[in-house]
């Protein structure tokens, strides 16, 4: 088998770079017939992905956070579609979130990574598609989508250069708390049949369970049972979000009048008033959207996990 091993430098506050003499290592160690490119710019991940299908490589590599995931994946995709049959894919988790690889049961540290790469366990799981905003024509997507004020901290949390992780995304919430704007207000349509309106706080669409390296959104979502979980989360005060926060990191904000947790197949949101920041896997895909339709694509995409 050839494997095609994508490294973002950058990723992990500069971990990605640290990490590519342990991969080469373990991978010559083991025989792997392996090539590896660093990225260089934004959606160069997704040019090399989807070269690799092309060129006939039977697994890719993705030594990364969740942005340079998606953008492998999306690569992947296109080459998919464009007849160029398909690979297998997995993590090796080096990013700020690895949100990912831990809602899919890859591994979301490197050394495990490498072993479950060398184990060659396999399943396939479903891959959303979102349509809208900067993306009217769709763009691929294997964790979550987020409406709303997990976006907004999403934008804030990337601006933290000294820390990652869960608590990266921790002071993004604090900072969005005081920050944030007037929710919009929305209307949610759910396979067609179910109808939702409300002033929105946040929208989360899951395949994967969870987001910003801990947040619960989905802890009972199953990234190969062809449906997407939805947390969707009412409007409350800036007090009542911060007592909010624990349940989202325990999973237990289904307990919570604020939230309604829903599960579906095809998904509309649409704004009846202001406009809305989304993400795809932690990357912006509109910073004043108004409409979104997404949906899942069953059984799309087999992966490497542990």
């Amino acid at each position: 088998m050839k494997y095609f091993v994508i490294v973002n430098p950058t990723s992990g506050r500069g971990l990605g770079e640290k990490s590519i003499s342990q991969i080469e290592s373990f991978l010559q160690e083991h025989s792997f017939d392996f090539k590896l490119v660093r990225t260089e710019r934004v959606w160069h991940a997704a040019e090399l992905s989807e070269g690799a299908v092309r060129d006939g490589y039977d697994v890719i590599v993705c030594a990364s956070g969740d942005g340079t995931v998606n953008e492998a994946l999306n690569g992947m995709m296109r080459a998919k579609k464009a007849g160029h049959g398909s690979a297998a894919f997995t993590v090796l988790g080096i990013g700020t979130g690895n949100d990912f690889a831990g809602g899919t049961g890859i591994p979301t540290n490197l050394d495990e990574g490498l072993q479950a790469l060398k184990a060659n366990k396999r399943k396939k799981i479903d891959l959303g598609v979102v349509k809208g905003g900067d993306y009217p024509d769709g763009r691929y997507f294997g964790n979550g989508i987020g409406v709303g004020f997990d976006a907004a901290v999403g934008n804030e949390a990337i601006k933290i250069r000294w820390t990652r992780g869960l608590l990266a995304y921790l002071i993004g919430v604090i900072k969005t708390v005081f920050l944030y704007y007037n929710p919009a207000q929305v209307e949610i349509i759910l396979d067609d049949s179910e109808t939702i309106k409300q002033t929105s706080l946040m929208i989360s669409v899951m395949n994967g369970r969870r987001m910003g390296g801990g947040f619960q959104m989905a802890p009972d979502s199953k990234a190969d049972d062809g449906m997407f979980d939805l947390c969707i989360a009412e409007t409350a005060s800036k007090g009542r979000i911060m007592q909010m926060i624990p349940h989202f990191i325990k999973g237990t904000q289904a307990t919570l009048p604020e939230i309604q947790m829903k599960r579906a197949k095809k998904v509309s949101i649409t704004s009846l008033d202001r406009t809305f920041p989304a993400h795809a896997d932690g990357e912006f895909i509109c910073l004043e959207g108004k409409h979104l339709t997404l949906e899942i694509l069953p059984q799309e995409l087999e992966i490497i996990h542990a």
